[in-house]
């Protein structure tokens, strides 16, 4: 071997100067940049948590509060709009505390040029969004930054809820033998926009599946003992398990046999290079569930809106805690970890 010989690290260079797209992507980049820039900066007992929202303690109330900014390029896609993802985006953070969704607020960061039409269809699509999900916008802000400043239109959303008596879910409560539950299929909403934005044309229509899940996430409360939720938004449902893993220090296992993805997003995956596992859903959520109570819990979903699909994937286990663990289709394991990368940038 040559004495001058310096062997390259396989994995990405993380300690950045600059913001990059990863930074963005809820993976591991996205978790550095909160750790390490943010958290010290506004450290508290809350926030540490690090939950897609906050629970808060008023006035001997616990409301959920959460926030959350949509740069989707493009503004319309199959399925959906960025107005209906910034309403169901918040509600859905919301609800995954095991809160009730009450009122959102919504700011408008407009670039200069953006047709009204679209802006008009875009605000009638959010209150059509937020009728169906039983809360009203009460609040707001509009922004015009100068053309070529932004990319058309961003929209950010702020969201109170209600949470009731007895409801305690968040990820650091996953715990030993939880049952794991993935309400449906993966991926939907990630290629849906990725087919729209790069005009890409697949034998089968890919929709995304933007949905509210505060219903679905209420039926599985009054059927049994729920111990942590996410919605796997950016990231994907392998960034959300590592998520839990990390926060509750279980270890998780999940069988790839058992994880719905339609053809079409398959097939789509397989040709552009894609895990689905972690490519961005808008209208599903993963739980941990109380073993005595998964079954119930499922028939529970399956009864309601967005879960007709519901199914158990694995479980948490004492073992490797912090780690995720896939049995593959051939019997082997493969290790699920934070991705550097953006596989599709722009998503939500």
């Amino acid at each position: 071997m040559p004495e001058d010989f310096a062997p390259a690290c396989p994995l990405p260079f993380t300690d950045r100067k600059t913001v990059v797209l990863g930074h963005g992507s809820g993976g591991r980049l996205t978790a550095q940049l909160v750790r390490d820039l943010f958290l010290p900066a506004f450290d508290n007992g809350i926030l540490r948590r690090l939950d897609d929202q906050a629970v808060l303690n008023v006035g001997g109330a616990r409301l959920a509060f959460s926030t959350d900014a949509f740069v989707v390029t493009p503004l319309f896609f199959p399925g959906g709009d960025i107005g209906k993802l910034a309403v169901h985006g918040t509600v859905n953070d919301l609800a995954m505390s095991g809160a009730r969704p009450l009122f959102l607020a919504a700011a408008f960061i407009m670039e200069e040029g953006l047709p009204l039409d679209e802006l008009a269809r875009i605000a009638a699509s959010m209150a059509q969004a937020a009728r169906a999900a039983g809360v009203e916008i009460v609040t707001g802000d509009t922004k015009v930054v100068n053309k070529g400043s932004a990319d058309r239109l961003f929209i950010t959303t702020t969201g109170l809820g209600l949470v009731p008596a007895g409801v305690d879910v968040s990820a650091a409560n996953a715990r030993a033998g939880d049952k794991i539950i993935l309400s449906g299929t993966i991926g939907d909403h990630g290629m849906a926009v990725f087919s729209q934005r790069e005009n890409l044309e697949f034998e089968a229509a890919i929709e995304s599946d933007t949905a509210p899940l505060h219903e679905l996430a209420a039926a599985m409360l009054a059927a049994g003992e729920i111990h942590a939720m996410r919605d796997p938004t950016r990231g994907g449902l392998g960034t959300s398990l590592c998520e839990i893993a990390a926060s509750a220090a279980v270890g998780v296992e999940i069988h790839a046999a058992r994880v719905p993805v339609r053809e079409a997003v398959k097939a789509a995956c397989e040709i552009l290079g894609m895990d689905p596992l972690f490519v961005a859903n808008e209208g599903k959520l993963v739980a941990f569930v109380a073993p005595d109570s998964a079954d119930a819990v499922v028939a529970a979903m399956r009864r309601a809106p967005y879960g007709q699909d519901a199914v158990i994937i694995g479980e948490a286990v004492g073992t490797h805690p912090g780690m995720v663990l896939m049995k593959t289709e051939i019997g082997g394991h493969r290790v699920l970890d934070l991705p550097f990368g953006e596989q599709l940038p722009r998503i939500c």
